[in-house]
């Protein structure tokens, strides 16, 4: 399974070797980027956790936001996230510094994470009461920014942060909070189900609440090359999306599905693997637009 990038990728591992030895540039601010899709399955928190650790390991200051109740990005990137934890609910919830929750990646340099709990669970109704409740981690990461600047520490390059699958009052704040939305679409049979829908959603929020928002970055994930279907996948959401989906595409792959269970990202799971280097270079492609 872990060596199939499919048709027409020979010249990548030549490229990813060029992609190592390049500095990439700094982004000029921060990006902040919401990885999104209303469809299960389809590797958004496995994106997330990758895309996170491939980006601090090329030199990025990165920080991973768990808003997801289930907390996998937390597990995937060694962070401890039990009830006794101060998480993400206690930021949206009782206006806790972000200083005071986040936590250093114990396998990733410059990897930070602000982890979620079990307590997120009940957020979804707790924030209807709250003033400004979409706008809750917007101002916390505003905060986080000064207290960072006022510390003397380097500037985030790159936000990510980790959403539920349905739009709720975490998802909407996750959309306020960050300028770029980034979709992982899986090569299956309807990998465009459900598509619409979230871009209406997207426009939705651009409309009322964050008119920056913009959808800049498509992932193809679960890539079987030995598969005509994935090829034609792949060759669909290029038609639909020629701008935003990258050329890098994530295979399907063993390590990745494996990493988590042992608390780490593919990146250092299994560094070699071509799971690991093509995260990286999607990171790397993701950094360069």
């Amino acid at each position: 399974m872990d060596q199939h990038l499919g048709n027409g990728k020979q010249q990548e591992p030549h490229g990813r070797r060029r992609g190592r030895q390049r500095p990439l540039a700094r982004p000029k601010q921060t990006r902040y980027m919401t990885v999104s899709n209303q469809k299960g399955g389809v590797g958004k928190t496995t994106t997330t956790v990758n895309m996170a650790a491939a980006l601090a390991k090329s030199g990025f200051q990165v920080m991973v936001i768990d808003i997801d109740p289930q907390g996998n990005a937390s597990t995937a990137l060694g962070i401890d996230h039990h009830s006794d934890v101060p998480s993400v609910y206690d930021v949206l919830i009782n206006d806790r510094p972000m200083a005071e929750v986040v936590a250093p990646c114990p396998d990733v340099e410059n990897l930070m994470v602000a982890p979620a709990t079990i307590d997120l669970a009940g957020a979804e109704i707790e924030l209807v009461a709250l003033v400004a409740r979409e706008q809750r981690l917007h101002r916390a990461l505003g905060e986080y920014e000064k207290h960072r600047a006022a510390q003397g520490q380097p500037r985030l390059d790159y936000v990510l942060i980790d959403c539920p699958p349905s739009l709720g009052l975490l998802t909407v704040n996750a959309f306020v909070a960050a300028r770029e939305v980034l979709i992982p679409i899986q090569c299956e049979y309807y990998a465009l189900e459900g598509l619409s829908q979230l871009l209406k959603n997207i426009q939705m929020i651009q409309k009322h609440l964050n008119s920056d928002l913009v959808v800049s970055t498509i992932l193809l994930t679960m890539y079987d090359g030995r598969t005509n279907l994935a090829a034609q996948v792949a060759d669909e959401v290029r038609a639909h999306f020629p701008q935003e989906v990258l050329a890098s595409v994530i295979p399907r792959s063993v390590r990745i599905s494996e990493a988590p269970s042992y608390q780490q990202s593919v990146i250092t799971y299994d560094p070699t693997s071509t799971g690991a280097l093509a995260y990286l270079e999607a990171a790397a492609e993701m950094s360069s637009r």
